[in-house]
């Protein structure tokens, strides 16, 4: 298995789901820790269906070698239940953008007493005015922030150990009068879950679709998964025995860093406010691209109007929208994962014929690419009728592969080479 591969996954996938849910803690507070310490153990279960479902999703989206969702969606279910999950994706990219836009006029408001309306009005200018622009180069310079997400949790979870012991059951006790959006607490662990996975589907597929190979896709999901679990328990230890200091914050994390020191506190505001950014800037893009898909010349228009629009829905508050998106976005998401789990197991067969067949389209294509081998015809036509059964585009997926190889086999050259020349540089010395 590419160990280098797979981490390259793991990395991609668990970034894609700690951004500015984590960034907030709103979201952990609603979903888990209004449960008090059955919210701990919510938070496992959580952990559990993310790594089986991120395994799942990404290995599908591998299989496939795919490029966006729809494609997908018809291929692994009913055309009718296809197109209504691809409406959903649609109005999630929409919900989600809006909740960001209320959750940057909350953070501004906590941390320097601005109005709720003019943070949000401060997040709308700075995206509409970059999703003008390059927004990919944005968007990777951003998405470097996200690593500080999860020094941020260490960081509180260490700062909280350092606090105990504290009364944990007095704790749990002021946590269950908080509002749960979803009860009981499996349920809610689950729909939180789902509502995560909504979010991140299509880009988690096409995390898939950039890997070749399933077995390595598959694994990356399920590490991803599992560093996405531990920093979830980490989390809501945290903001669990920090409750009495942050619970009533609609920016939680942000006044359990308040209660540490006031720079670390602006520290996290800024981490806060860039990880919102970045979801929110990616969600309106990705809205007017989807929106405007067979009429490319009015993406302004539309990527314009609909920041506008989800600016005018942020007015009504972050904790409010939170509470009845999410839970309607992680129903939706439930009917989703099911689809997924249902035709990956029944699909595990022919995902396993198709690894085969790649592993020997990437043994015959080491072959030709390497200088000092030869490549009889029979092994170009063995190759060709491996790429022709795939089930991916048979040219796309010859050239997936021939990539990796090429890029393989270059580095062992220049780890060779730099063998090579030790000696002779000692010798030399």
């Amino acid at each position: 298995m590419n160990a280098r591969k797979t981490l390259q996954v793991t990395l991609a996938f668990v970034g894609l789901l700690v951004g500015a849910g984590f960034a907030t803690g709103q979201e952990v507070v609603q979903y888990f820790i209004s449960f008090g310490t059955w919210g701990i153990a919510g938070a496992v279960v959580s952990g559990i269906l993310m790594i089986a479902a991120g395994a799942v999703i990404i290995q599908i989206g591998s299989y496939f070698l795919a490029e966006e969702h729809r494609a997908v969606f018809h291929s692994v279910s009913h055309p009718v239940v296809s197109k209504f999950l691809d409406i959903s994706v649609t109005l999630t990219l929409f919900a989600m953008g809006f909740v960001m836009l209320a959750g940057a006029g909350s953070t501004l408001e906590q941390q320097f007493g601005l109005p709720s309306w003019i943070g949000s009005a401060i997040m709308m200018g700075i995206v509409m005015l970059t999703g003008l622009l390059n927004v990919n180069k944005v968007t990777n310079i951003i998405s470097a922030v996200t690593p500080l997400i999860f020094v941020a949790v260490i960081v509180a979870f260490v700062y909280t150990m350092l606090q105990l012991p504290v009364d944990l059951g007095a704790m749990s006790d002021l946590a269950v009068q908080a509002d749960s959006p979803v009860s009981p607490w499996w349920l809610s662990a689950i729909n939180y879950t789902c509502m995560a996975l909504m979010l991140g589907v299509s880009m988690s597929l096409m995390i898939g679709g950039n890997t070749s190979n399933p077995r390595v896709a598959g694994w990356g999901g399920v590490l991803g998964g599992t560093f996405y679990t531990i920093l979830l328990i980490m989390n809501a230890v945290a903001l669990l025995v920090n409750y009495e200091s942050v619970g009533d914050s609609d920016i939680p994390m942000l006044m359990l860093f308040e209660t540490m020191h006031p720079v670390a506190a602006l520290c996290m505001v800024v981490v806060t406010f860039v990880m919102i950014y970045n979801t929110c800037i990616s969600m309106f893009y990705a809205l007017g691209r989807r929106i405007t898909v067979n009429h490319r010349k009015r993406y302004v228009p539309v990527f314009l109007g609909t920041c506008v629009a989800g600016y005018l829905v942020s007015l009504i508050g972050f904790g409010t929208l939170m509470a009845y998106v999410y839970p309607a976005i992680g129903y939706v998401g439930m009917v989703m994962v099911i689809v997924m789990f249902i035709w990956w197991f029944r699909s595990r067969p022919q995902i396993a014929s198709e690894q085969s067949r790649r592993n020997r389209m990437r043994a015959l294509l080491t072959l030709k690419e390497s200088e000092d081998k030869d490549f009889p015809e029979g092994h170009e036509k063995r190759l060709r009728a491996a790429a022709e059964e795939s089930t991916a585009d048979g040219d796309a997926i010859t050239g997936a592969i021939d990539k990796e190889v090429i890029r393989s086999l270059s580095k062992k050259t220049e780890t060779h080479a730099g063998q090579a020349s030790t000696p002779d540089s000692q010798d030399s010395r």
